[in-house]
């Protein structure tokens, strides 16, 4: 699979940005949304390539927009990839379980990330 659009969800300007960046220095182009509910309009409009998705967010959380992506037949085929601070194993499998294709925990560094996505 071949990724070059990928749709950054997460609440925080300071991730939002340090995350888009590090996508754009490796020649990704970056989309941006700021909640589940951005998350899922802007999934269906863009069809980006990967979702990276925060969990704490306000109106909806990651957990619930992943599962409305992986659940719809427009998104299904998208792969998410939760991003997050909540570091739990329970967390983990619990955003496996809502369709995630994988799960990483903040902070997360350039090298991290950009090995992630060379690996889906």
């Amino acid at each position: 699979m071949s990724i070059e659009r990928v749709l950054v969800v997460d609440d925080s300007p300071t991730d939002l940005h340090l995350i888009t960046g590090y996508l754009r220095k490796h020649g990704y182009q970056a989309l941006a949304a700021t909640n589940g509910a951005d998350a899922i309009s802007t999934a269906k409009s863009e069809r980006p390539d990967l979702i990276l998705m925060d969990i704490v967010m306000p109106e909806m959380n990651g957990f619930e927009a992943t599962r409305t992506l992986s659940r719809d037949p427009e998104t299904a085929q998208i792969p998410v990839v939760m991003v997050s601070s909540k570091s739990q194993e329970t967390d983990k499998i619990w955003g496996m379980r809502q369709g995630a294709a994988d799960y990483l925990v903040k902070p997360v560094t350039e090298d991290m990330l950009i090995k992630k996505i060379e690996t889906l």
